[in-house]
This record gives C-alpha cells, sequence and structure tokens, in this order.
C-alpha cells in the first residue's frame, strides 16, 4: 500500500504554511541550524504589498495568511512540525523538513519580477 498523502492530516492553510517554511530553511538570508540535530532556525519575511520574495521564488500575499496566523504554528507544532517562536520564526523539525505538502511548484512562483 503506498503511503498516505497529508498523513498528519494537516488542513490547507497548515500545508500552505509549512511549504513556505521549507522553502524558507534552503535560504541562507532567513535560516540557520537548529540547536537540535537536522532542525533548522527560521524567520518569516515581511511582505510588500501583494508579494514577497523568497530567493528566486515570488510568493503571493495571499498564500502567506498563515505566517501571521498564530492558530497555525500552534497546529504545526502540535503536529511536531516545527517548534514555534511565533511571531519571530520557528525551529522545522526533521519531520517538518521531510514532510510533502504538494504544493512547492503551486505557491513559489518562479518569474521574472
Amino acid at each position: 500500500m503506498p503511503p498516505k498523502r497529508n498523513p498528519l492530516n494537516l488542513n490547507a492553510l497548515q500545508l500552505r504554511t509549512l511549504t513556505l517554511l521549507q522553502a524558507l530553511t534552503q535560504l541562507p538570508e532567513f535560516s540557520r541550524p537548529g540547536e537540535e540535530p537536522g532542525s533548522i532556525l527560521v524567520r518569516p519575511p515581511e511582505p510588500h504589498g501583494d508579494h514577497f520574495h523568497l530567493g528566486e521564488a515570488i510568493v503571493a500575499a495571499r498564500d502567506a495568511t498563515g505566517l501571521r496566523n498564530p492558530a497555525v504554528w500552534i497546529a504545526l507544532d502540535r503536529k511536531g512540525l516545527i517548534r514555534s517562536m511565533f511571531p519571530n520564526g520557528a525551529v522545522v523539525t526533521p519531520l517538518g523538513l521531510g514532510y510533502e505538502t504538494g504544493l512547492r511548484e503551486v505557491i513559489l512562483h518562479r518569474a521574472a519580477h
């Protein structure tokens, strides 16, 4: 039997937020190694207007509302995907780093700006 997609039953906002936190782990200007092995500490970017930049990707502000929603961070923390330091940042755990959201290509737009 193939593995269940979204085994932790994250809702759409939680999935989008985790996708963005995972993307932040790949950008040195927003991340650094966490204290626990395999974890990465991230800080969220400040949106400007209707979008913000994550490296070469552009993210619509509407896809990032979870970055400013404490309930989303609490849920991700409770499920072991992050350790929340809302609103200043989060430690993305190894479980969070490896969780397949299926949204990377959907919300991280690669285009000239």
